[in-house]
């Protein structure tokens, strides 16, 4: 017999998404909540995440609106020095853990179910008793379309032999003697944290071998500063991207253009990058990871056996002795199969990305819109979905549809003044408080405005391109 429960809205996840959502809903209205989850504690996949993770964008447009994150420190040594603080695995729990006791559970008005499995139609069980609960509400939110996987939970899609040494990078600080190597699979931004991890534990670079099925174009960080000391660079990064994709002659010209004007960043100068994950790294990081010359481009990983890795263009060998890191858990095997749907859909609502690179930003604007406004075609209108990027042309329509999305915001007064309060959106705050007598960033503002509606333009026309090439 399940026991039946009342709610205005019934959250699946306590993720990034799920409490982003809710916390924005929590503000904007007095309704009830019960967020259902499958871990023990908030915060979603960084349950399992690996022990030296940390954010790779500033803390401080991340986590909850209503909460700091950041401690508003710049870092002073490491590969991040000289930029906004990055908040580990272990902050961001303890951060996640804080916002559920002391804010949602403390006001009496959210109900938290930890250990227990949604099962569809109302209902969720307890992993721990096999207790069902039944769930009467207004509103089902979604909150994991944007799940991700991580290596300690997902399934390599290679065969492993039975006596080769694997390990998702979770289990490197267990490794207790050196072995003949390390060989990480991936070249994401798992791959990179496992490289850059063994290069702070001064494992010598030539002992690492790292598999890249593709490179990848990547963010410099040192543009996601929301800070004013970084205006130039950050704001001025937004500025260099417009002109860079107005002025572009072919998508190829468009990434030079962007990679000549700082906006992308690549490690190796030689190799085309054909993925974007919209990964960030800093310039010190790229730095450290060149310093890996044996690195096997080809293809993705098949099988790893006794005393050889097989790979789709080719093989290299190996033995029992080394360790093979996996971190080929990817954007594109999380959630690339999903099919996207209307965010706002009826009783059920599916928080989906908004903004580029801002899930926490995305899902506090859902649930604000779906507060202020009244028709689902009002507010799917105010949320198209932002499609994520996993090929390097996939920057295009991404882009496209995160421009389209900051121009209609800008039409509205009340959501644009929201948008400039909400401290995860980032850089709005700090674009609206421009002193009109600051000619330097005058001119950043100015070199914005001349180029947006020509970005736009070409990259419809990018765009279109795609789609026709996409037919032949």
């Amino acid at each position: 017999m399940s026991e039946l429960l009342k709610t205005d809205y019934l959250i699946i996840g306590s993720g990034l998404v799920g409490m982003a959502f809710a916390d924005t809903l929590f503000t904007e209205t007095d309704a009830n909540i019960i967020i259902v989850d499958r871990y023990a504690k908030p915060g979603g996949h960084w349950n399992m995440a690996y022990p030296f993770v940390t954010l790779h964008q500033p803390s401080a447009f991340f986590g909850v609106s209503s909460k700091e994150l950041s401690r508003g420190d710049i870092d002073h040594i490491g590969l991040n020095q000289g930029m906004s603080d990055l908040a580990t695995g272990a902050e961001l729990l303890a951060y996640f853990d804080d916002v559920m006791r002391q804010r949602f559970l403390a006001s009496g008005r959210v109900q938290y179910f930890p250990m227990c499995e949604y099962e569809g139609d109302g209902t969720f069980r307890s992993k721990l008793t096999g207790k069902a609960h039944k769930v009467s509400y207004e509103k089902l939110v979604d909150a994991t379309f944007l799940t991700i996987a991580v290596p300690s939970t997902h399934t390599p899609n290679f065969t492993i032999a039975p006596e080769v040494t694997f390990m998702p990078l979770n289990d490197l600080p267990k490794v207790t003697s050196k072995p003949e190597g390390y060989v990480v699979i991936g070249g994401g931004k798992t791959g990179i944290d496992a490289c850059l991890w063994l290069l702070s534990s001064d494992v010598d670079p030539n002992d690492i071998t790292w598999i890249r099925s593709r490179d990848a174009w990547l963010l410099d960080r040192e543009n996601t500063q929301p800070t004013e000391e970084f205006f130039s660079s950050s704001v001025g990064s937004i500025a260099a991207q417009y002109e860079a994709i107005g002025g572009a002659s072919s998508i190829e010209d468009m990434f030079d253009r962007l990679e000549e004007g700082g906006y992308l960043v690549r490690l190796d100068q030689a190799v085309r990058p054909t993925m974007f994950h919209a990964a960030t790294i800093s310039k010190a990081e790229i730095a450290q990871l060149q310093r890996i010359k044996n690195v096997v481009r080809m293809g993705h990983v098949t099988a790893i056996e006794a005393n050889r890795i097989v790979l789709a263009k080719g093989e290299i060998k190996t033995s029992n002795a080394h360790v093979h890191v996996d971190c080929s858990a990817s954007l594109e095997r999380s959630f690339g199969h999903k099919q996207p749907v209307p965010i706002f859909d009826g009783n059920c609502i599916t928080p989906q990305m908004i903004r580029a690179y801002q899930p926490a930003f995305s899902a506090s604007m859902a649930a604000y819109v779906e507060v202020q406004y009244d028709t689902d075609a009002q507010k799917n209108s105010l949320c198209s979905l932002v499609p994520p990027p996993n090929n390097d042309v996939d920057f295009i329509p991404m882009t496209l549809a995160m421009m389209m999305n900051q121009f209609n915001w800008s039409q509205d007064k009340p959501l644009r003044h929201w948008i400039r309060e909400n401290r995860l959106d980032g850089f709005t705050k700090l674009i609206s408080s421009v002193d009109k007598d600051d000619q330097q960033k005058m001119k950043i503002m100015q070199r914005i405005q001349n180029n947006a509606m020509p970005a736009i333009t070409k990259l419809q026309q990018f765009n279109v391109e795609l789609a026709q090439g996409a037919e032949k």
